[in-house]
C-alpha cells in the first residue's frame, strides 16, 4: 500500500472546496483508477502557513514514518507577507531536506509545485499585479532551482492559475482560492510524475 504526504498552505488543503477535491486527494483518486493501491493522503496544511508556520506544524506532529511520496507547495504566503527572497530560499531548502526525510531519502519521490499567481485573480483587482507576479515568479525560480539542485521534482503549475484566474469555474467563491476544476489540473499534471517514479 502506497502512502503519501502533502505538505502546504491553503492550496493544499483546499481552502473553500470540499475534502475529497483539493489536489492531493484528486491526486490519490487519479492513481487509484491507474490500478495502484494506495491510502489516503496525509495533509498538514492550514491556509494563512508561512514556510516556519509549516515548518512548526510538522515538528509540533513529530512525524515518524516515511512515506512513498511526499509533495510540497509553499510559499505564496511569504510573498504575501512581504517577507524577502533570502529568507524564504533559506527556509524552503529546510523543507525541502525535510520531505527528503519523509520519502526516506527518495529524492525522486519528493515533488514541489510552483506557487500560484494569487495577484491574477479577481480578489487582487486593486493590488499591483505585476509586482506580486514578479515576486513570485523570483520565489518560484528559486524554488525551481533548489528543488531541481536537490533532484526532486519541480511542476509548475502558476501559468494555469494565471491562465484561468478570472474564470469563475476555476476559482472558490472568494474568487481568490482555485475551484476542484483548477485543482483537477494539478492531480492530472502531477500523477504521470508520480507513476513514473514510483512504478
Amino acid at each position: 500500500m502506497l502512502s503519501y504526504l502533502a505538505l502546504g498552505d491553503s492550496y493544499t488543503i483546499g481552502e473553500l472546496v470540499d475534502g475529497p477535491q483539493n489536489f492531493p486527494n484528486q491526486l490519490v483518486t487519479l492513481l487509484q483508477n491507474k490500478g495502484l493501491a494506495i491510502s489516503q493522503p496525509h495533509i498538514i496544511a492550514t491556509t494563512g502557513w508561512t514556510t516556519d508556520e509549516l515548518n512548526a506544524a510538522i515538528q509540533q506532529q513529530n512525524i515518524t514514518p516515511t512515506y512513498s511520496f511526499v509533495t510540497l507547495l509553499i510559499g505564496v504566503n511569504n510573498q504575501y507577507r512581504g517577507r524577502d527572497l533570502p529568507n524564504y530560499i533559506t527556509e524552503f531548502t529546510h523543507l525541502l531536506q525535510q520531505a527528503i526525510h519523509f520519502a526516506a531519502g527518495n529524492t525522486q519521490h519528493v515533488f514541489v509545485l510552483s506557487i500560484p499567481d494569487w495577484g491574477a485573480t479577481p480578489f487582487a483587482r486593486d493590488k499591483d499585479g505585476d509586482k506580486i507576479a514578479s515576486e513570485i515568479d523570483d520565489f518560484n525560480n528559486a524554488a525551481q532551482s533548489i528543488s531541481l539542485g536537490a533532484n526532486c521534482h519541480f511542476l509548475n503549475i502558476t501559468d494555469s492559475t494565471r491562465l484561468n484566474a478570472n474564470d469563475p469555474a476555476f476559482l472558490a467563491t472568494d474568487g481568490l482560492h482555485p475551484s476542484a476544476k483548477e485543482y483537477e489540473i494539478w492531480a492530472t499534471r502531477l500523477a504521470p510524475f508520480v507513476i513514473k517514479a514510483i512504478s
